[in-house]
Parts: structure tokens; C-alpha cells; sequence
């Protein structure tokens, strides 16, 4: 396997800033777009290559640590009911 370069930790640190540059500017439009659509504008809008759809939605969560104190159920219960798996992450800092 060949070792990973300097060269090329730089060059993720610097995708990594212009991602994050391009997804700042991509919610500005999103958010512009949800505003007016949420206002009463267009709900979908064409673009030449594109297109853009707002849709609404109701979500309900859990909250799971009240429902289990609520219920009574231990730590013990909850770990036996616990599955573990190993997870990978690479980050990505400035020096």
C-alpha cells in the first residue's frame, strides 16, 4: 500500500475548505429559495440544467432517554439490546 504525501493532506485540507465555501453559498440559495417558497412563492423553479422542489414534511423523534426512564429501563436492558460495530472517520484540520 503507498503511503499517503504531504502534498496530498494538503490538497484535502484545501477540497475541504472549498466544500465547505461552495456549501455556504449552495444553503444561501437553498434558504432564499425555502423563504420565498414558504411565503407563498413557487414551490419548483427550472433552471437550464437544474431544478429545484420545496416539500414539507412533519417529523416526529423519540425522545429515548425519557422514554426509558420513564419506563424504567436500565442500563443492563439497554445493553442487551445493543449492537456494537467499528466506524471509521478521517478529519480533515488546519495546522
Amino acid at each position: 500500500m503507498q503511503a499517503i504525501t504531504t502534498s496530498q493532506v494538503d490538497r484535502a485540507g484545501v477540497l475541504k475548505a472549498q466544500i465547505a465555501d461552495l456549501n455556504k453559498e449552495l444553503e444561501a440559495i437553498k434558504d432564499q429559495f425555502k423563504d420565498n417558497a414558504s411565503d407563498g412563492g413557487p414551490k419548483e423553479v427550472e433552471g437550464e440544467l437544474f431544478r429545484l422542489v420545496y416539500s414539507e414534511a412533519n417529523v416526529s423523534t423519540v425522545d429515548y432517554k425519557k422514554l426509558c426512564a420513564d419506563l424504567g429501563i436500565t442500563a443492563e436492558q439497554i445493553a442487551k439490546y445493543t449492537r456494537t460495530s467499528a466506524r471509521f472517520t478521517v478529519n480533515i484540520n488546519s495546522r
